[in-house]
């Protein structure tokens, strides 16, 4: 366990809100940072890396999309949660396909928001670290197309042995896959064994996250020999025969 505090950057232009969420969060057990706005932010960042920020999206200036796109370029293992305004589809897709580990709707419950924040930090390792029976027996390299999945270390390879960016979403969605090969997983088994919250019949983050993955993984992204689609079903890993 982490001798340290987890850090949270919450970023929003509403400065009530900013005073609710950093005495609830410091009341459960985190280190707070604030900022107004997008220049804010980048400065916090600048001296001092969190382990996740939490950003609004519509924000005078730079918006939270814009911000999330930069701290995701700038430091991939920062997690990124977004907060956008009910209704707002399109902008919890451009998020998501931004590299946001995952969003929440305004109003929100506190307690909903802060179980969403220590979701995504298991998933990093700050808080907990990964249960043993995630990973499959034999090799702890998976190998994913042009890609190796690195179990252990929770990272991805590519074919020179550079490490590709990833989120840790898109790890846990290759983990799951790489756990049942050759085995067609429909998206309610994804977003409940990879995504740990519920989810609508509207939602697409998984399909995001597998086309973000093909783009990496795959030979012919549009084409895609590793993670398939199964027509009505969902997706399935085929591994290299």
């Amino acid at each position: 366990m982490p001798d340290t505090l987890p850090t949270v950057l919450l970023v929003d232009d509403e400065p009530e809100l900013r005073a609710l969420l950093a005495e609830y969060f410091g009341r459960n057990g985190f280190e707070v940072m604030q900022a107004p706005d997008a220049a804010a932010a980048r400065a916090k960042v600048a001296e001092r890396v969190p382990d996740v920020a939490v950003l609004d999206i519509n924000m005078p200036g730079e918006n939270g999309l814009s911000l999330a796109r930069a701290l995701r370029e700038a430091h991939p293992r920062l997690a990124v949660l977004m907060l956008t305004t009910a209704g707002e589809a399109i902008d919890r897709i451009v998020g998501l396909e931004v590299g946001a580990d995952d969003y929440i709707a305004k109003p929100f419950e506190l307690r909903e928001l802060l179980a969403r924040v220590r979701a995504v930090l298991r998933r990093l390792q700050v808080t907990a670290a990964p249960e043993p029976a995630a990973a499959p027996s034999g090799s702890e390299r998976i190998a994913f197309g042009l890609c190796e999945l690195d179990m252990a270390q929770r990272k991805l390879f590519g074919t020179g042995g550079e490490e590709i960016d990833i989120t840790a979403a898109e790890f846990d969605l290759l983990a799951l896959f790489a756990r049942h090969p050759n085995r067609p997983l429909n998206r309610d088994q994804i977003m409940e064994q990879a995504h740990n919250r519920g989810w609508d019949v509207f939602d697409r983050s998984i399909d995001l996250r597998v086309m973000r993955l093909r783009r990496k993984v795959e030979r012919n992204p549009d084409k895609p020999e590793v993670i398939k689609t199964v027509r009505n079903v969902g997706y399935v890993y085929v591994p290299a025969s």
